[in-house]
């Protein structure tokens, strides 16, 4: 086995090797590299996080007609290490009054949240942290944290604006939840199984094809859950001053930071694995290290589409966010669910006639429910008796 062919395989092996040399036992040496791995694998994705704040600051300036960073080194590449060295100097500020556990709790759950669900991700054929057969459940477990994150400060820092973006949690990303799970027993229903593997290998046809209802839904409600922009009323600075962050400084804040861009990109990560074949594509399982590229580039097309949600769509309100999910997403994720169960199984043994069937069913579904959306996106407002005529104007007689 070359190292070009499957480098965290040749470094595995090599260093097995070593760690025998040495005299430990097989077991000694299995748990030594477990543990490695388990180390590297959010290590690496802490520090992925720097380019990807220098990405999307860049790119978000480039949509608002801004140049982004492009004063502290080239490009402004140095600009997230200035930013990093301010937040680690800044003194660390704790309200009067602040619930010390969960106070301080919170920002490690918001980054280790999203860490969690990177360890069951196939990133090639070979190359995963865990390959558990419930990983669908484990993400959905795992993406949960999350939520309680927001919780935690809102409810331990002693703020009424960090208490209503607290609140604002519970109602946005629990509801969004619901049409988030619902879309994702479709892929599951197709393939009879819950592992993120095995439903990255039974996308022949990948699944934004055959399911184009469940993958929107899936998006939509990812970003929901992400707290991102047009969904970032548990932040909202115009109306919370920051939200369930306000009360935060130094590094406690920038974890929140850190954990919102890491999400962002994760979601578009799952998106990829789970709707868009994840690594499969030609020669993946002949050269993982092909799979990989391909996972990187699905996975930078959808987070472009993700920063470009941020870069230009307006904040919703909050009945607005609420009617969204319960009044379009969950009714839609019902039906599609129901209407894959019904011809999923009669067409199972026709992968492509079943293929086509299911996306010209979908298709008609998402057209029908974001009409009606868009129908009551602008309701008229009823007219409450006769309206008053317009009064006249008395000019006073100053001719005297």
């Amino acid at each position: 086995m070359s190292f070009w062919y499957d480098p965290v395989a040749f470094i595995a092996e090599w260093l097995r090797g070593v760690l025998l040399g040495w005299g430990m036992a097989p077991e000694g040496a299995a748990f030594v590299l477990t543990a490695l791995g388990a180390a590297i694998m959010p290590l690496l994705a802490m520090l992925f996080v720097i380019f990807l704040i220098w990405y999307e600051r860049k790119l978000i300036g480039r949509i608002q007609n801004r140049f982004g960073p492009n004063r502290v080194g080239p490009f402004g590449l140095i600009q997230p290490f200035a930013d990093m060295l301010k937040i680690f100097i800044k003194e660390y500020i704790t309200p009067i009054g602040a619930d010390w556990l969960p106070y301080n709790l919170a920002p490690v759950l918001s980054v280790g949240g999203v860490l969690l669900i990177w360890a069951v991700i196939p990133f090639s054929a070979t190359i995963m942290g865990v390959n558990l057969n419930v990983g669908l459940v484990y993400i959905i477990a795992a993406g949960g944290l999350g939520a309680l994150s927001f919780l935690l400060a809102g409810w331990g820092s002693n703020n009424k604006y960090a208490m209503i973006g607290g609140f604002r949690s519970v109602a946005q990303l629990i509801s969004y939840e619901v049409p988030m799970v619902v879309s994702l027993l479709m892929p599951v229903m197709l393939t009879g199984s819950l592992g993120i593997n095995d439903l990255v290998k039974a996308q022949t046809i990948p699944f934004i094809v055959t399911l184009p209802a469940a993958a929107a839904i899936f998006f939509i409600t990812s970003v929901a859950e992400a707290g991102r922009a047009p969904f970032d009323l548990v932040e909202a600075e115009s109306e919370l001053v920051a939200g369930f962050n306000v009360e935060y400084s130094g590094l406690k804040f920038g974890m929140f930071f850190v954990g919102e861009f890491l999400h962002a990109f994760t979601i578009s990560l799952l998106f990829s694995t789970l709707f868009l074949g994840g690594w499969r594509g030609p020669g993946a399982e002949t050269y993982p290290l092909l799979g990989f590229l391909y996972l990187v580039i699905k996975t930078f097309l959808v987070y472009f589409v993700v920063i470009l949600f941020r870069g230009s769509l307006p904040r919703f309100r909050i009945d607005q966010m609420m009617d969204l999910t319960w009044k379009v997403l969950t009714p839609l994720a019902l039906v599609s669910l129901v209407v894959t169960a019904l011809l999923a199984k009669p067409l199972a043994g026709i992968p492509a006639l079943q293929a086509v069937v299911l996306f010209v069913v979908n298709a008609i579904l998402l057209m029908v429910f974001f009409s009606v959306a868009g129908k009551r996106a602008t309701p008229k407002r009823a007219i409450v008796g006769k309206p008053r005529p317009l009064a006249t104007p008395h000019h006073e007689d100053v001719s005297a």
